[in-house]
């Protein structure tokens, strides 16, 4: 194990992505396993999920990236089971306490009522309207959405209010709601993104380790379509040296699943990630770490990241030029859209409650 782990003897991490649980960036002091010295057998046992639960203040947060497409979301939950290792999100968890490495996989938060306080923000008289985006941080229909049935509510809400909504997700649970999303689409108020990060079935498990398979998310977009919802096949992260050659085949086959839209953005390793990539590339793929850590910095100014607005999502230099190009190249042959599809917000409409004064027109 490395510095600053703190995996304790006998803890085994099969399903995991990350390898380490090094403490995030605001914890004070770290914690390190360390062997005492004494020849005791340790009993193995498996890194169980856990989930806390947490009453929701708020249930929209505000972003003002020029670089996103929206400028509000909604997270059911916090901390995500799929494990994918490179999850640009995994930085979030340190404001929690917890490590955005194992914990971020494994110590879960829920936020049951959050649908109950988002009806309460879309209701007060200063909201005004525009596409709400769920599933840009963690994913809204990770494994423990089976349990907990956030989503279902907070798709009720927002079809009552005729509100837009972009899901991303790579859970199939979404398949459960297709009957609450399918209306919302028919009204141009619902489209979906389905993360396929490479079809090579082995390499998938690797890296989103508790993740469906490439396969079965394709199976999740021709449920999706066939149902009349807009999917866009999001090609993500796209990594150098890696899953980079699969670019073309992955939008296809996302198209011939029914996918009308793709996009495709580089891998990006923000802060905690960097680390926690720079492990598990050197562990996975030996021989070629070193390739795929050099073509990240070239993508990012010498550096693992470069936050700067209007290059941290499409990276800079020759090799994000040539990705950007073939991107294009194939949407246009393959006939997908950019993007996303636009999203209806002229019908959004506060639904009466008992006692309210109902208009006389």
């Amino acid at each position: 194990m490395g510095e600053g782990d703190s995996i304790l003897p006998g803890q085994r991490l099969r399903g995991r992505g990350a390898d380490s649980n090094r403490a995030g960036r605001f914890e004070a002091c770290d914690h390190q396993a360390y062997d005492d010295g004494w020849d005791l057998p340790e009993e193995e046992h498996l890194l169980r999920t856990e989930t806390r639960l947490e009453r929701p203040r708020s249930a929209i947060t505000y972003n003002r990236s020029p670089d996103l497409p929206f400028d509000r979301s909604i997270n059911p939950y916090r901390g995500c089971e799929h494990g994918c290792v490179y999850c640009y999100a995994r930085p979030s968890h340190a404001f929690l306490n917890l490590s955005p490495g194992l914990d971020f996989e494994t110590r879960l938060i829920a936020r049951p009522g959050i649908a109950r306080v988002l009806a309460t923000e879309l209701r007060r008289p200063a909201y005004t309207v525009a596409p709400i985006a769920i599933g840009t941080n963690t994913d809204p229909y990770q494994p423990i959405e089976r349990e907990h049935g956030l989503m279902p509510q907070i798709l009720a809400v927002l079809a009552d209010f005729h509100h837009p909504v972009w899901i991303t997700t790579r859970g199939t649970t979404i398949e459960r709601d297709i009957d609450l999303i399918a209306p919302m689409a028919a009204e141009g108020l619902a489209a979906v993104s389905i993360s396929i990060t490479t079809l090579d079935e082995k390499l998938a498990r690797q890296m989103e380790p508790r993740a469906p398979s490439p396969r079965r998310r394709l199976a999740m977009i021709r449920a999706l379509t066939s149902a009349g919802i807009p999917v866009r096949v999001q090609v993500s992260p796209l990594i150098p040296a890696l899953t980079d050659h699969e670019l073309e085949a992955v939008m296809q086959a996302g198209a011939e699943a029914g996918a009308t839209y793709a996009n495709s953005i580089p891998l990006r390793l923000p802060l905690e990630v960097a680390d926690l990539f720079r492990s598990w590339i050197e562990s996975h793929f030996p021989d070629r770490a070193a390739r795929v850590m050099g073509r990240v910095r070239e993508l990012h100014g010498g550096r693992d990241y470069d936050p700067e607005f209007g290059k941290r999502m499409t990276g800079q230099g020759p090799w994000a030029d040539l990705i950007h190009r073939r991107a294009d190249l194939t949407r246009r042959r393959l006939g997908l859209g950019n993007g996303l599809p636009a999203l209806r917000t002229g019908l959004f409409r506060p639904p009466p409650r008992a006692g309210d004064q109902l208009s006389l027109f």
